[in-house]
């Protein structure tokens, strides 16, 4: 018999059968790790780490598809397009459709086509943000003066001179979105500062604040997933790496969650971000094995 572990705030079982996955028991009803008709996973920590396939994985994706469930990959990343996703996954192995794929970038051209159609977006961020609006028909400008929004996204080429234009957008009535809240990128020797430390430093420099973040773990990120997958949330399992993205994505958009052990965060980040998985996975192929 499995040893049961008591966290606050909750209830994560023990060891079911050969799967190494935790239930938050009190939440939802049970489901086998194999009865979705949905399953939607995170990137970097999930699927791969720096340029190789984590275990299992490809043999669980493949697995997926000859049950005919749905797939789709879920990233918050504002350095690739849609397109660029796919070619990175088709080096690594995994075949996949451009729209089995949604990026920050892309929930945010939708944002501003959708939302905010007259906005004259101000951009921090790469290639693939340009590209991405530029597929929505967002405008951009780069003066400051001009700007009604401030899109913030990863950029490795981040100076000063882009945080002055930011700064005085803002001072002058632009709102700042973040195209994700994520504080770093894990990198194959360690970490790089992500979009929120570009954000924080743009709020801390014109005393403004962020309005709205686009990426997970965002509703109109939900909602745009769920109308390509077309499927009921109770039916998907969400499954990542981090909890403040990933699970609580999954948990505030009515999925079920399973954290894969494979990245950012580990068991004890559960106690202290008082963020619950449904399940918790020591790697993914823990879906499938839960089956056989």
């Amino acid at each position: 018999m499995a040893k049961t572990t008591r966290f606050p705030e909750g209830e994560i079982d023990g060891n079911i059968g050969s799967v190494h996955a935790h239930r938050t028991l009190a939440r939802k009803n049970r489901k086998e790790l194999h009865a979705f008709e949905g399953y939607l996973f995170d990137l970097d920590g999930t699927i791969y780490a720096g340029n190789k396939l984590l275990p299992g994985v490809l043999s669980t994706v493949n697995w997926l598809r000859e049950q005919e469930k749905a797939v789709m990959f879920v990233t918050n990343t504002t350095i690739r397009t849609k397109e660029s996703v796919q070619q990175r996954l088709s080096e690594l192995g995994i075949s996949c459709k451009v729209n089995e794929i949604l990026t920050a970038l892309c929930v945010a051209g939708k944002y501003f086509k959708e939302i905010e159609p007259s906005a004259n977006v101000l951009m921090i961020g790469e290639a693939a943000m340009e590209q991405e609006l530029a597929r929505y028909g967002v405008r951009i400008t780069e003066d400051p003066m001009l700007a009604t929004h401030v899109l913030v996204g990863l950029d490795r080429q981040f100076t000063f001179e882009k945080l002055t234009a930011g700064v005085n957008a803002l001072r002058n009535g632009a709102k700042l979105i973040a195209a994700n809240p994520d504080p770093f990128c894990p990198i194959d020797d360690g970490v790089i500062p992500d979009t929120w430390s570009l954000v924080k430093a743009l709020e801390t420099a014109s005393l403004q604040k962020t309005v709205r973040v686009i990426g997970k773990p965002s509703a109109f990120y939900a909602q745009k997933a769920f109308e390509l997958l077309n499927i009921s949330p109770s039916q998907c399992l969400m499954v990542g790496d981090r909890l403040s993205t990933d699970i609580q994505f999954g948990n505030s958009n009515s999925m079920y969650t399973a954290l894969v052990l494979t990245g950012a965060d580990a068991k004890q980040d559960i106690v202290q971000t008082g963020i619950e998985p449904d399940y918790i996975l020591q790697q993914l192929s823990e879906i499938k094995s839960n089956h056989l």
